[in-house]
């Protein structure tokens, strides 16, 4: 049972042989690699001029942009300048009606008082009708 069986594991291959087909593998797969990297290469150029064409379309949009936030800017501007013209009216119009309210104020006191005087000479007519009535 000693028989040789080394020679069936190289498949009568020559050393040489064995180790130029393994290179021929590596070859092949090193070329696998290759390809796949060239493809790697021409989706990475896909992808960068499609980044250059976004970049140009920002460009482009740029002038909008500023000229949107200039004009919002002015229309706050011009909001703020109304709002305060407003605000100037509203405190004129504030002012009025606590004048307004004053002078009522004022009328009402006048109304108790000239209603006090007219009682006070209605009992004083009262009283001197009164007099008049008895018999002396």
């Amino acid at each position: 049972m000693s028989e040789d069986r080394t020679g069936e594991t190289n498949g009568g291959r020559s050393f040489e042989e064995r180790v130029f087909i393994r290179f021929d593998a590596i070859d092949n797969r090193l070329g696998s690699v290759d390809a796949r990297l060239g493809n790697v290469e021409t989706r990475l150029g896909n992808v960068e001029g499609r980044l250059e064409v976004l970049e140009a379309k920002s460009y482009d949009t740029k002038p909008i942009w500023e000229r949107a936030l200039a004009e919002i800017a002015s229309l706050r501007e011009s909001m703020n300048g109304r709002f305060a013209q407003v605000n100037e009216r509203f405190d004129k119009v504030d002012d009025r009606f606590h004048s307004l309210d004053l002078k009522f104020d004022v009328l009402a006191g006048d109304m108790i008082q000239l209603r006090t005087d007219q009682r006070r000479v209605e009992r004083r007519m009262d009283k001197i009708e009164a007099e008049q009535v008895k018999p002396s």
